[in-house]
Formats: structure tokens, sequence, C-alpha cells
């Protein structure tokens, strides 16, 4: 074991190696010296359940579900690799003679139109970097991307002229996501005013011109838990986004629409299914409720400009019709008062959605901001 787990190593990809690292350490501390033919299924199984037992518990703890399956996975890929290269007959893996763990139903579900508008509201007035973090939000509530492909963005990946973006996500899936007219005009902008430069240069990036990380998010979220009590509870995180978006275009355009939007058409199966099952507010509401939220949100920010403020004037991509929206993203405008005089962060608000409308027509507005809400033509 100790003699070939460096192969195996080798030839795993940055994932894989990412997320077996660990238990591979494990086993080479307990088999290192031990022929790959001496390892028996008991082995295996009694390593299971001395981690399950001292797994961490985290927000996500599940009883030590996921330690017990990764661990099992780890050994069938080392046994896999050794029966690829002829080192073991196909039927003597241990590891595969160990059964993996039910996998139990994600807790993820799509966000309501409260609970998204709480996130995109705590997020637009705290940190240290509103103007990243809300386009980080929007990016992913808009795409539906995973966090790989957002830190994997350069700005050659970004047209322009066609409002799309080259995502690059897990499996080495790479596809072509439409976004709004609104993204495409705030990444360029963020682009140009963080010297992204060249094509390969990273997209997104931090106010010293430095490619984000995923520390970035990590940085957000942990804010986010801070400031809104449910999200700690819930263990929501930017997958979450990913759910909320997909479960919304399989309602309103169907299954077929939600599979390409998620990038799942170059496999089969049910892949799907896991982002857009029903919620308990789809159980509990009946077809013919009205979805007035979005009204008693924007009612709330319509007082108005007041006079002796910077105000900057940002369009906004409003579907016609008024009947039914996933939700309202009102993010605020507000004035950072510094020593060198008074700047103006503004960011932009949208919401999307209409049963009204579902061919997808829009009328622009303009929304004007200001630290106490909005207010325009809209």
């Amino acid at each position: 074991m100790g003699e070939y787990l460096p192969r195996v190593r080798a030839a795993a990809s940055p994932g894989t190696l990412r997320t077996y690292d660990h238990y591979w350490d494990r086993m080479h501390r307990l088999w290192g010296s031990w022929r790959l033919d001496q390892i028996a299924a008991t082995d295996i199984e009694t390593l299971q359940r001395t981690l399950t037992a001292t797994a961490l518990r985290r927000r996500n703890y599940r009883g030590g579900r996921h330690t017990a399956e990764n661990l099992i996975a780890a050994a069938r890929a080392i046994y896999n690799r050794a029966i690829a290269d002829g080192l073991l007959d196909p039927h003597a893996s241990p590891a595969h003679r160990v059964a993996k763990p039910r996998r139990l139903p994600s807790t993820r579900r799509a966000l309501t139109e409260s609970e998204l508008a709480q996130i995109y509201t705590a997020a637009s007035t705290s940190g240290n970097d509103v103007i990243l973090d809300t386009l980080l939000l929007r990016l992913h509530t808009e795409t539906a991307a995973r966090r790989g492909g957002a830190l994997g963005l350069r700005l050659a990946d970004l047209d322009a002229n066609q409002c799309l973006i080259l995502l690059r996500e897990k499996g080495g899936i790479i596809r072509w996501q439409p976004v709004s007219p609104t993204l495409t005009h705030a990444l360029v902008d963020h682009a140009t005013r963080r010297g992204a430069l060249h094509p390969s240069d990273t997209l997104l990036r931090y106010r010293d011109g430095q490619p984000i990380t995923p520390r970035r998010y990590d940085h957000l979220w942990h804010r986010l838990r801070t400031e809104l009590s449910w999200v700690a509870a819930y263990g929501v995180s930017t997958h979450w986004l990913r759910h909320t978006t997909l479960t919304w275009v399989e309602r309103h355009f169907g299954y077929g629409i939600a599979r390409a939007y998620a990038g799942h058409t170059d496999t089969t199966g049910p892949a799907t299914t896991t982002y857009i099952k029903a919620t308990l507010q789809d159980i509990a509401t009946p077809p013919t409720r009205e979805h007035s939220h979005h009204r008693a949100v924007l009612s709330r920010h319509s007082h108005g400009t007041p006079t002796n403020t910077a105000t900057m004037i940002h369009p906004v991509l409003v579907p016609g019709g008024s009947a039914g929206i996933l939700f309202t993203i009102m993010v605020d405008v507000w004035e950072a008062t510094t020593a060198i005089g008074t700047v103006a962060i503004a960011v932009g608000a949208f919401y999307i959605g209409s049963r009204a409308n579902r061919v997808g027509r829009y009328r622009p507005i303009h929304v004007a901001g200001d630290g106490r809400g909005f207010s325009g033509d809209g």
C-alpha cells in the first residue's frame, strides 16, 4: 500500500485528490506496510466505523455518513487503479465488498423571495467589498453557476456582444451560459476597473486587482451567517442559489430548459431533479395564489430621492406582466463618506419572472437609489 499510493495520487485529478487525500493518509498510516491483497473488507469497515464515530460535527453534520461514504470511495479508487494496472484480479477488491451508506436526500432547497432579499440586503450593507460580494451573488443567482465555474472565468470567457459567459465546471464540462445585458455590463465594468486587461486574466478580482480565491466565498457566507441566524441554522451556501434559480426555471419553462440551464445536457440520469424538488412553499401554496411580495418590497423603497446626495441611475430589466415572480433582488445604493469626499456606490436591482410573459420580453426602467431606497418611473 505504501509503495502504490504515490502512483494513485499522481494519477488522481485535483478534485479527487482534494476529497480523498485525507483518507489515503489514514490508510497509509494503518496499512502502509501491508500488501494490497492482505487488506480485508473487515479492515476497511473497521476504519469506516472509527472515522464515522470521530467525524467533526460541522454545520452540515449528518451522522458521519459523508465520512463513511468518502472513505469507501477512496479505498475503491485505490483498488480500481490496482485492477486497471493488472496488480489484482477484478474480483479481489475488498473495498467493493463493503457497502456504502445510503446517501440521504440533500437538505438544500430553493430560497424564498424573502430569504433571497435578506441575503442581498445583508451582503450589500456589510463587509469590506460589497461591490464584489453583490456581483458574485448576482452572477450565481442569474446563471446558476457552480462556484468553480465563477472562479474559473477569464476575460476571454465574457462575450459582451452576445451576452454570454463561458463556464468551466466539474467533470470537464465547458458551456456557454446566457446572461442579461445588465450583468454583462456589470462584469465588463468590474473587469475594467480592477485590472483585467488580457484575455487570459481572471475576470473576478479584489479591489487591489488580485484574482479572487475560494476564500472570498468563505468570507461572504461567514458574514451572512453572522448577520442572519437562519442562514447559519440551515447551512445556506452559494449552491443554494443554484437550487433557487433552477427551481424557478423548471417551474416556468419546463424540465428540458432547466436541464440545459443546469449544464446537465451531456449526461443521462436524474441529476437535475436534485435541484427542482418541491419546497414547503410549493406544497402549501394553492395554484391561484398571487405572488405580491415584490409589491410590498418595492413600496418600502419608494420614499423618493433626497436632495444633496450623490445618486447613480442604473437600468433594470423588469419582465412585463405582473402575475408572479420568483424573487426580488433589492440591493440598495448608499453613500460612503470618507476623508476625501463622498463616494456613491451603486450595485443595482432586478427581479426575474412572470407567468404572464414567458417569452422573455423585457421593458427597461430606471431605478434611482440612495441610502433609503429606490425611486423612478418603475
